[in-house]
C-alpha cells in the first residue's frame, strides 16, 4: 500500500454568488478523492483554526475514516484559511485580489511529528505556492520520498528548471507554451510531466513520449473548483496501481469530469 501525504491547504471556499460555503483547499480536495482508493494510505497535513470553519473541517475529515489526520493541527485562537470564489456565465471560477485569506495556513511550520510522517511516506503531494514547499523539497533527498507538485499556472520556466528536475510527478494547468517546455524537459529528466488543458483534455510527457486524452464532455458544469485536484489524485492513484500513463489519464479525466457536476472540490452531503 502506497503511503501518501497531502499538504498543506485546508480552507473554506466561499461562493460569492450564493454565499454558500464548502470545505476545500488543494490538500483536502486531493485527500478526499484519493482516500477512495483502497491501495492508497493517505495522510493529510496542515493547519486549521479552532473557529467554526476549522471545527467543521475536522468533523468532515473524521467522517472520511480512510484519511489519517494525525498531522492536521488545530491552532488555538486561529483563523482557518478562506477563499472567495466567483463564477462566470460558463461556470468557470475566477478570483479577485482580496479573495484569499491565508489564516493559519500561512504560518504553518513543520513539526517533528510532521517530519516523521514525511519520512515514512512514499509520495508527498504539495502545491508550489505552499509556504512549506522549500522545506519539503530540501527533506526529499534525506528522507527518500517522491514528490508530486502542482505548479498550476506558474510560467517562470527558466527559474523552475532547477526544481523541476528533482520532482517525480509534475502537474501544470497548461497552454501551448507549457506543452513545448514540458516536452523538452521530459527528454532531459525522469519525471512524469502532465498538463491539463480544460475542455481540450490533458497531455502527459515521459522520456520524450507524448500521451494525449480528450476531456470527457459534461453537459451542465456546476463549478470547476477542485477539478484539477481530483485529476491529480486519480492520476497518481491509478499510476501507482497500474504503472500505465494512458490508464492514469483516463481515470483522472473521468474523476475530474464528475467533480464538475457539483459545487466545491469533493462530494459530501451538507458540505
Amino acid at each position: 500500500m502506497a503511503k501518501i501525504v497531502a499538504m498543506s491547504t485546508i480552507c473554506a471556499d466561499v461562493f460569492d454568488d450564493t454565499e454558500e460555503i464548502r470545505l476545500g483547499g488543494e490538500a483536502l480536495n486531493f485527500a478526499m478523492t484519493i482516500s477512495k482508493y483502497s491501495h492508497i494510505s493517505i495522510s493529510l497535513m496542515g493547519a486549521v483554526g479552532n473557529d467554526y470553519i476549522g471545527q467543521k473541517a475536522i468533523k468532515c475529515i473524521k467522517e472520511r475514516k480512510t484519511i489519517d489526520m494525525s498531522c492536521v493541527h488545530v491552532i488555538d485562537n486561529g483563523k482557518t484559511a478562506t477563499n472567495r470564489i466567483y463564477h462566470d456565465s460558463k461556470g468557470n471560477r475566477y478570483f479577485k485580489e482580496d479573495s484569499w485569506d491565508g489564516g493559519v495556513y500561512q504560518d504553518f511550520k513543520l513539526s517533528d511529528i510532521d517530519k516523521k510522517k514525511l519520512q515514512e511516506s512514499d509520495i508527498v503531494f504539495i502545491n508550489y505556492y505552499s509556504p512549506n514547499f522549500q522545506d519539503v523539497l530540501e527533506l526529499k533527498s534525506e528522507y527518500g520520498y517522491q514528490m508530486a507538485v502542482d505548479f498550476d499556472v506558474v510560467r517562470n520556466f527558466s527559474e523552475l528548471e532547477g526544481i523541476i528536475k528533482q520532482i517525480d510527478f509534475i502537474f501544470f494547468s497548461g497552454d501551448e507554451q507549457t506543452l513545448m517546455v514540458l516536452k523538452n524537459w521530459s527528454k532531459l529528466y525522469n519525471g512524469i510531466f502532465n498538463t491539463t488543458l480544460a475542455e481540450k483534455g490533458s497531455v502527459t510527457f515521459h522520456n520524450g513520449k507524448e500521451y494525449d486524452i480528450d476531456a470527457i464532455p459534461v453537459k451542465n458544469i456546476v463549478d470547476t473548483t477542485g477539478c484539477g485536484d481530483s485529476y491529480h489524485a486519480a492520476f497518481i492513484a491509478s499510476y501507482l496501481n497500474h504503472n500505465n500513463i494512458d490508464m492514469a489519464m483516463e481515470e483522472a479525466s473521468l474523476v475530474a469530469s464528475n467533480t464538475l457536476t457539483f459545487l466545491g472540490g469533493f462530494e459530501r452531503a451538507n458540505n
